[in-house]
């Protein structure tokens, strides 16, 4: 188990020195991250996750408003 969780460790390390290779440079140089389709993905996904969590808080206060107190 310890030797699954040291790999998946090494894993994650690795590709993160491969992302800041990679990231670090191009910021530098002043290029995008995302091309504009991923910058429109990311606005999407934004949003919708803003929306879905502000539901659940809705429908609490909503359910926690209409209970009866004893």
């Amino acid at each position: 188990m310890t030797a699954i969780v040291v790999g998946l460790l090494l894993c994650v390390a690795l590709s993160l020195a491969v992302l800041g290779v990679v990231l670090v440079p191009a910021r530098r140089e002043g290029r995008d991250l995302l091309t504009p389709r991923g910058e429109r993905v990311v606005v999407r996904v934004r949003g919708g996750a803003d929306a879905a969590a502000s539901r659940p808080s809705a429908a609490i206060s909503g359910a926690t408003a209409g209970r009866k107190r004893d």
